[in-house]
Formats: C-alpha cells, structure tokens, sequence
C-alpha cells in the first residue's frame, strides 16, 4: 500500500508541477472560444500623400448554437435588422457548431441596435471595411478587397503581404456544454494594423487624363479610351486610366441585363468591367512602332538621317503590293521627312537593310519579348513571329507596326529606352511601404538596365521624334514654348477589312531631356480615326496641364525654337 501510494504521489507531482504548462494548455483549448479581430488594411496613399484607400469600422454578427437560449428571437430580430431572410437565418442559428457567421460588414448603428436586445449567443465584433474616397479613379488600378479584407485584383492583391496586417483575437472561457462562464472576463490579441502604402500614382493628374479618356470617348463614340502617363527615366507611373472605369465601392453592382444572365455570364461580365487593357491585353501598335525600327536602323548603322528614299505610294515585297497611308505617295524624302511624314515605304526599306536579326536584336534590348515586371497582377506579353518564320512580307509589316502584338506598357517601356539615353527601366506604382506605428520602412527597388542602345542613338532618336510633333504627322500636339517628341499611329483591327481601328499618339518632353511621357489610344472611334488628328490632341490638352504641374517649365520662346542637329 505504501508503495502504491508513493508511485501515485510522484506521477501526481510529475503532472501538476512538471506538465502543468501542458495540461494548462490543453484545458484552455476545450475550455475557450476563439474569435478573430481583423486587423485594419493599410492605407494606401498617391505621391501628394493623398489617401485614396482607406479602412471604415463596421461589425461582423455571428452566433453560437451552446450559447443561444431563445433562438426563435435571434432569428426574429436578425432578418429584421440585417434584412435577410428568416430561412437562411434560421439555418445557421440551429445549426450545431462553434460559431456561425451570419453577417459581415454591418453599420455601427445597426450592430447597436442589435446590442440593446441582448441576445444570448449573438456575438458583435468589430471588422473594417475597405473605402475609395475616389470612388472609380484608378479602379482598374487599385483593384480591391473581398469580404475578408485580402485583395483581389490591381495594387490591393499585388501588395497583399503588406497592406493585409496581422489578426488579433478574442478568447472566452466557457464551460463543458460550452456556455460561457458569467465573470470569467476575456482575453484579448490585439490585432496589428496592415502597412501603408505610398505610391507613385498622382491624384490630380489621374483625374486628369481620366476627364480627357471620357471627353474623346463621349465624342467619337469610342468602345474604350486608355492612357498612361509614366517618368520615362525612372519607370515611375504618374496615371494609367482605362475609360469606362467602374465604382471601386461597388466593384461587383451588376447592370440589369446581365443580372437576368446565368452565373458564368455574369463573372465574364465583372472580368471585363476589372480588366486593365494597358496591361492585360495586346494589340497592334501601328505605326508608333516605327521608332523601334528607326532604332534598329541608327543603332546598327544600316541609316542615317540623311539618307535618300523614294516612296511611290507602295513597295512590292516578293508578290505582295504594300502600301502607304498617302496614296500617292511622299515622292524624295530623306530618313528624317520620312518619319515626320510616317511613310510605310521608308520603314520597310530600313527594316530590310537591317533584316531579321538586327530587328530581333533590337527587340531584345528593348525588352519587347518580357513582360514589363509591373507591379500589378495579370500582365501579358507579346506575341511575335518565331524568327525561322519571319520572311520579306513579315519583316516588312513588322518595320512598320503590323503582323506583331504587344500590350501599350510595352511599347512606353520600349520607347522610354529609346529617348532616355539608353536605360531600360521597369514601370511601377510602388514607392514604399510604412508600418502603421511608422517604425518601420520597406523602399522598393526594381530592375534597370543600362546602355541597352547608345546614347548617340538615343540622341538622334529624340530629335526626329521633335521634328515629328513640331512640323511632322504629330503637330496636333504642338505646345508653344514646350518642346515635345511624339509619334501617331492608326493600326486597323484584326481581323482586317471590318473597318474598326485603335487611334493612338505616344509624345514625351522636354524633347531633349523627357521628364513624362504619354500614350492615349482610342479604341474603335466613330468617323476619323486618324491618330494625328484624334489622339494627339487628347494628348496636348493632358500636356497643357501636366507639363506646368510637374514644374516643367517652357525651354524655348515662341517663334524662337532652337535648330537641332538634323537641321530643324
């Protein structure tokens, strides 16, 4: 019996002193109830400091079926105040389990009404809902958030980890049955508030170009207008709007037709209202792909701005008639006359002499076979010609735009390498991240490379995109007292001969050392296309604005603009 009673003693001793932390621990997980506090989102702030995404308090109301002793009254008051229906209230309110969610995103003045009853088992916990001050400026930008606050598309999801925090939770002890136990108290996780997050995106210019997307929507009855303002050296995106935006607070409001769709015709529906045409779809660039070719033939030595051509209004490419927008031609010109007038003659010519693989070459350096690196989720890429497959016709529509597809960022990226002496740059939105106790900083950094053309090519290259705007196919752009370079494109749709076009001008100044750069394109306009004529003043009336705001001040006298070196 001693024995006995001496090996009892010490496993005894053994479970409360040494294991007492152990079974501790094991009695609080049958004993306590857990529920989440969601931590606040970051804020998300424009370059100006902002805010343009923001967190307002709300509740989430739950129930727990130990807890609940008049459940024909919970139901009763909840499909009241929360205006669902009894049924689908009433499933959740008998159903045996630890916690049901009955609803999220509750005003505060409805969870206090709901408090005043006092209802056994009906928890009320605060939550945070995500709010756009802007409502729909830069929707397609921002993205947002789901019912539990983690992102779902644009900047939201592409800086999740550090906009999203960490929860925090509410314990309560309750006993077998799982009922509470009156007096017990609670204990509280709190939650850690979500990072903040500084962008370069600009309030005032997004609203800008915004308000020019819709002008010249409204006016050539466009399918859609999309434009993005960038720092050409440092990759830094100023605006980036796609006209129809849709309301940032009501990202999944349905319009009545498609309400009477079934399920998948409504989200293909949402998709496209979501989508980012200046990332996420490609089309062809036209005739503002030219400057890639004047690159191509200036780097590799196969032109010169003198050089003579010829342009009948056409070239025969093996069996094939190709022809120029002017039907009866630009007759002698030189290289120089030859961009200003966006003669198809002239680019085929130079992407003859420079051939396949100086033009692949040089698509690789500009980085037209990769993604752009963009912080913003879904970005495609080009769609090119396999090389082996490239013959005469393919090389000569590629020189000038056709036969290829890449998505607008592309193209800014490409040319901002061709104006800015030569660096590859990555356009982004993220400047940096602060946490919410702003103890701690995280600066992003993205991926540059440098010398990818020379920068006597990238000179020469800005002063015949000058000459383009200043007395070529781009006046429509034309700034007194701003010099600007640009180019104009009007590439048809495929397939061919449905007669709908994209109208588009991509322009940058100053012309010698560019601080922004621009691409607009119009989509499907109605009457005149020409993007000389529709898109470069979309383009100029952004400028005007934009130029004086950024502090970019005129650098020559009207009437007074200095000669070049290619003889302007």
């Amino acid at each position: 019996m001693f024995s006995g009673f001496l090996i009892v003693t010490i496993r005894l001793g053994y479970i409360m002193i040494a294991q007492a932390d152990k079974y501790l621990s094991l009695a609080k997980d049958l004993h306590q109830r857990e529920r989440q506090i969601k931590a606040p989102r970051g804020r998300i702030y424009d370059r100006n400091g902002v805010m343009i995404a923001s967190n307002k308090a709300v509740y989430s109301i739950s129930v727990i079926y130990s807890q609940t002793t008049e459940k024909e009254k919970v139901v009763r008051i909840l499909s009241e105040q929360l205006g669902l229906s009894s049924s689908e209230i009433k499933k959740k309110v008998y159903k045996n389990s630890v916690r049901e969610k009955i609803k999220s995103n509750v005003e505060k003045k409805i969870a206090d009404r709901i408090r005043k009853y006092k209802l056994s088992g009906v928890k009320i916990d605060e939550d945070y809902k995500r709010v756009y001050p802007f409502d729909s400026l830069a929707s397609k930008v921002l993205g947002f958030t789901g019912g539990d606050n983690q992102g779902i598309v644009g900047l939201e999801v592409a800086y999740d980890k550090y906009l999203k925090g960490k929860s925090g939770k509410i314990l309560t002890l309750t006993d077998g049955k799982g009922i509470e136990i009156d007096g017990a108290g609670e204990e509280r996780d709190e939650p850690v508030a979500g990072c903040d997050l500084y962008t370069s995106l600009d309030v005032n210019l997004q609203n800008y170009v915004t308000q020019a997307c819709k002008k010249v929507k409204k006016e050539k009855k466009a399918k859609q207008v999309s434009m993005i303002l960038m720092n050409p050296q440092n990759g830094e995106i100023y605006a980036m709007s796609n006209v129809p935006e849709y309301n940032l607070n009501q990202p999944f409001k349905l319009s009545k037709r498609v309400k009477m769709a079934d399920g998948k015709k409504q989200q293909e529906y949402l998709n496209k209202k979501w989508r980012n045409s200046c990332i996420n779809d490609t089309y062809e660039p036209g005739s503002v792909f030219k400057i890639v070719t004047a690159v191509a033939g200036l780097e590799l030595g196969k032109v010169k701005v003198n050089d003579h051509f010829n342009c009948p209004g056409y070239r025969m490419v093996e069996d094939r008639r190709i022809r120029c927008h002017k039907v009866g031609g630009h007759g002698s010109e030189t290289f120089r006359e030859g961009v200003m007038n966006s003669c198809n003659p002239v680019f085929m010519e130079v992407g003859a002499r420079v051939g396949v693989d100086g033009m692949y070459e040089t698509f690789q350096k500009l980085g037209l076979f990769e993604r752009t690196g963009i912080d913003l989720p879904g970005e495609a890429n080009s769609i090119m010609h396999k090389k082996k497959n490239v013959k005469a016709v393919e090389l000569a529509t590629m020189s000038f735009g056709q036969s290829i597809q890449i998505t607008p960022l592309q193209l800014l990226r490409a040319v901002s390498a061709a104006v800015n002496g030569g660096t590859l740059i990555t356009p982004h939105f993220g400047v940096r991240a602060v946490s919410s106790d702003g103890s701690k900083e995280t600066v992003f950094s993205y991926p540059v490379k440098k010398e990818v053309i020379k920068k006597e090519t990238s000179e020469t290259v800005r002063e015949l995109l000058e000459a383009v705007v200043s007395e070529g196919s781009g006046k429509n752009c034309k700034i007194e007292g701003f010099s600007i370079g640009g180019k104009t494109a009007t590439s048809e749709k495929l397939p061919r001969g449905t007669g709908k076009y994209i109208s588009s001008f991509l322009g940058f100044s100053r012309a010698k050392d560019p601080v922004v750069m621009g691409i607009v394109l119009i989509d499907e306009p109605v009457g005149t296309y020409y993007g000389g004529t529709i898109a470069a003043p979309v383009m100029r009336s952004v400028f005007q604005m934009a130029l004086p705001y950024l502090g970019i001040s005129r650098d020559y006298k009207a009437g007074n603009q200095e000669k070049n070196s290619t003889g302007q």
